[in-house]
């Protein structure tokens, strides 16, 4: 039997953050989950590990709510149910009164869930047909990783229900309502002010409409041996090494920066600014409408100006793109075949999709060399699909871009996503509301491009700079205001 430490909750992601930054978690999908699921109850005694999550279930509510007056155990038919019954009964032994509902059927539970229907029973909890007008505790355990349809019926009521309380939801597994594979949430979902995952944690944690309705997240192993592959990783980049006193700029690359058309500088500038102060040694900049130059100088007179056919592109990381207009479309298969290495972002990332062949070409490029940074509806365009359909799998779309494109893709949003071909995808942590500005994209692409330069790998670099990009955004100071520009110049290299 393991130790109270081995069976401990482990707090993962909270409001600032990841809680170690050092420890890699490998993210689960619903298959995956499963199957670790019977391997690790083939080795126990039958029940444990639904008693070993019950436990903890309802130590982690209790420490959310210790003085939780009134307690509402929302119970579905499934084993998220039964962690919500022996969660229940814990509560009743410490001292609580829990009032239990569970959602009727005419299915009988799984094994483990009846017997955990009869402890309870066994034990005296009071079932009640309609939730505690009001309540200071709740614990969803409606609907955990099985779930496959927007919830309806009983549940749907039941969820509506937490949903118009006023106390602390703590969620087992998931969000009732909430996707584990994709994030996607199609119906009514619990906001919860915690989750706590059991054996391993799924993706729809961390991305899609996950960061908004899981509040904190806790995991606890239930004393088994943890999974060491999933469907992604969560986990802080590793930096750019440190570097040596006896430097010069030219052992940190050289960075182009292909865009800013006429009337659209900003992009560009944004870019190479995040590229200067992401630790790139040189910043050459090649604005399509010349004109900008002066503007370019006067913002910041380290950029090296160039055209396009000046530049050297075999010994460059290059971004291309950022406020390119339709003048970038002359200039980017020579940029794709050139480049040592490579970003293209919007208006590049516009073009790329309306050409087949330019994609084939980019598929071509060598290995760790190339990153895209779309957006939802650029990755749409590439894919040639709706924005809704990227948003209701992010994980499976910036595996098939980084498939079909043969480069690192680095999909924005809310959990950001960095995938690369026949490479474990990793989900970013960092990042708020503040990123959804005009610009931040730039200086994204621009960051990436640094870390390119420096001698990073195409995933590597992307995974930094996502990072990176969203944690100065979650430091950034609550009475101060945010911009693209300020987001550029506060970026400091590795």
């Amino acid at each position: 039997m393991p130790t109270n430490s081995e069976c401990a909750s482990q707090w993962v992601l909270g409001p600032g953050g990841l809680r170690s930054p050092t420890t890699r978690y490998p993210l689960l999908d619903t298959t995956a989950l499963r199957a670790l699921e019977h391997s690790c109850q083939a080795t126990l005694p039958p029940h444990t590990l639904m008693e070993r999550a019950g436990l903890a279930l309802a130590q982690l509510a209790l420490a959310y709510a210790p003085h939780a007056k009134t307690v509402w155990i929302a119970c579905g038919r499934g084993n998220n149910g039964g962690d919500g019954l022996h969660a229940a009964r814990h509560l009743q032994q410490w001292g609580k009164s829990p009032q239990v509902t569970l959602i009727d059927g005419s299915t009988p539970l799984p094994a483990d869930a009846a017997d955990a229907l009869q402890q309870a029973r066994q034990a005296g909890l009071q079932f009640v047909t309609s939730p505690p007008a009001a309540w200071n505790l709740a614990i969803d355990a409606l609907c955990g990783a099985g779930l496959r349809q927007a919830p309806y019926g009983a549940v749907a009521t039941q969820i509506q229900q937490l949903q118009a309380g006023h106390g602390q939801i703590i969620s087992a597994d998931l969000p009732s309502g909430l996707a584990g594979d994709t994030g996607l949430a199609t119906g009514d979902c619990v906001r919860a002010r915690a989750t706590l995952g059991f054996l391993a944690l799924q993706p729809g944690l961390f991305t899609g409409q996950g960061r908004d309705v899981c509040g904190d997240v806790w995991l606890n192993t239930l004393g088994t041996k943890y999974a060491s592959e999933g469907a992604a990783w969560l986990g802080a980049p590793s930096n750019v090494p440190a570097r040596a006193q006896n430097s010069h700029k030219g052992k940190f690359g050289d960075l182009a920066i292909v865009g800013g058309a006429n009337g659209m500088a900003g992009a560009a500038l944004l870019a190479a600014t995040a590229g200067l102060h992401g630790g790139a040694g040189r910043v050459f900049l090649a604005l399509l409408d010349p004109s900008s130059y002066n503007l370019a100088l006067a913002r910041e007179p380290a950029f090296m100006c160039r055209t396009v056919s000046d530049l050297d592109l075999a010994t460059m990381a290059v971004v291309a793109g950022c406020g390119g207009g339709n003048a970038i479309a002359t200039h980017l298969r020579h940029l794709i075949a050139t480049a040592a290495s490579l970003v293209l972002d919007a208006d590049a990332l516009n073009v790329l999709a309306a050409q087949p062949d330019m994609q084939k070409l980019l598929a071509q490029r060598p290995a760790n060399t190339t990153a895209i940074t779309p957006h939802p509806l650029e990755a749409a365009r590439l894919l040639g699909c709706s924005t809704v359909e990227v948003q209701a799998n992010r994980l499976g779309s910036a595996r098939a871009l980084a498939s079909t494109l043969g480069c690192t893709v680095a999909l924005k949003g809310s959990g950001s996503i960095v995938a690369t071909p026949h490479a474990t995808p990793w989900i970013n942590t960092t990042g708020n509301p503040r990123l959804a500005t005009g610009g931040t994209g730039d200086v994204l692409a621009g960051l990436v491009g640094a870390y390119l330069a420096q001698g990073l790998h195409s995933d590597h670099a992307a995974r930094l700079a996502v990072y990176q990009h969203g944690l100065v955004a979650d430091q950034w100071p609550a009475d101060r205001s945010f911009s693209a520009t300020q987001l550029a110049e506060s970026l400091v290299p590795n």
